[in-house]
């Protein structure tokens, strides 16, 4: 099956801006916060509209906390979220914050400070609040892993799916009916499925249903969250082929969250690998897969398994286990599992710096390559 080509590269329709999100950790008598767990910690990409930009990367490491943030079902603990802003108005954003922080005269400072804080509740989404954050989930949507508990078993399909139309009132009440059917067979599914509930149906087609759901508004920006990992290998490749269909049909743009190498590299233009709650490696698809720099990464892509039972791959399995979030290691935060870790990389925390052909990578080894 071809991968989505023909991006419009120049175009971003998202930015994200060191991002955090921290959870509380409690404890004492009084129940106060004694650490914290650093489920992303100061993240920062830009998404091009049109393209399916892929987060891969193991189970704990961050991947579904930083996409619920950029679409805030999860509030920021700090950072930035630009989503259909002009690249003006963000550099005029980033010139006031530089200025904020050079300036020693109260009276400019407080003026700077005023004005920011306008930008920030006009275009930031992370300080979106009530009516103005109501109406950005008509622009962004997410499809969850498991329908089974994401779809309401007391609701019938056309309920399910009319849901957000009844809620954000963009069509009138008797013209629902009409736009979920046209949905559901955008989907794959029919007018003898609107009367059913979501129980009567298998793996796969309770997956378009939920898919749906989150396409019926017409979002610009989808979040996909593993949403073939629950369905065998044949209604995988339904479901991933539809993904694509629907993205050039309604002009949409994916965040892809996967554990899967083989879909990611099917279906993404770009590839994030996330460790720990940062991302250590970023580049084009083909890139990632052909040319991994990072040491996280090459064993991620050799530990990927070979349709082949004749072939035999050779690959070395990454020794010790993941560090906690709560503390993690000083330093690199893969150096205590990377086979070639420096003393440098025990001490200083490598910056995510482009090693050139737009391929970003956090590792000072590469850093010192490319110098």
């Amino acid at each position: 099956m071809p991968s989505i080509r023909g991006v419009n590269m120049s175009e971003k329709i998202l930015h994200i801006k060191s991002l955090k999100k921290y959870y509380p950790v409690l404890g004492g008598v009084f129940r106060r916060k004694i650490a914290e767990v650093k489920a992303v910690d100061n993240v920062s990409l830009e998404i091009r509209r049109g393209e399916c930009f892929g987060v891969v990367g193991e189970s704990g490491c961050g991947k579904t906390t930083l996409a619920k943030t950029t679409i805030r079902i999860l509030e920021p603990t700090e950072g930035h979220i630009y989503f259909n802003v002009d690249e003006e108005i963000i550099s005029k954003i980033e010139k006031l914050e530089q200025n904020l922080m050079s300036e020693r005269d109260k009276k400019t400072k407080s003026t700077i400070e005023a004005e920011l804080r306008k930008l920030y509740h006009q275009y930031d989404v992370a300080k979106f609040k009530g009516s103005k954050l109501h109406r950005l989930r008509r622009e962004m949507q997410i499809v969850y892993q498991d329908p089974t508990t994401s779809l309401n078993p007391r609701m019938l399909v056309k309920d399910i799916v009319g849901e957000p139309l009844l809620i954000h009132r963009v069509v009138e009440k008797k013209k629902i009916p009409e736009k979920v059917l046209q949905i559901l067979k955008k989907v794959g599914l029919g007018e003898q499925h609107l009367y059913r509930y979501p129980h009567e149906f298998s793996g796969g087609q309770r997956q378009r249903i939920a898919i749906a759901r989150a396409l019926v508004l017409q979002p610009k920006f989808v979040v996909l969250d593993e949403p073939t990992s629950s369905v065998d290998v044949s209604v995988r490749a339904q479901l991933l082929e539809l993904f694509q269909t629907l993205q050039k049909d309604m002009n949409l743009t994916y965040m892809f969250i996967t554990h899967d190498l083989n879909v990611v590299e099917c279906i993404s233009n770009r590839v994030a690998v996330m460790y720990l709650g940062k991302i250590v490696e970023l580049a084009e698809t083909g890139k990632i897969f052909s040319e991994p720099l990072h040491p996280y990464t090459r064993a991620l892509t050799e530990s990927a398994p070979i349709p082949d039972p004749t072939r035999k791959k050779m690959r070395a399995p990454l020794k010790g286990e993941v560090p906690s979030p709560i503390n993690p290691p000083a330093g690199c935060r893969f150096h205590p599992r990377c086979p070639l870790a420096i003393d440098i990389c025990r001490s200083k925390e490598p910056i995510l710096m482009d090693a050139g052909n737009n391929h970003f990578v956090a590792c000072h080894l590469m850093t010192k390559s490319t110098k």
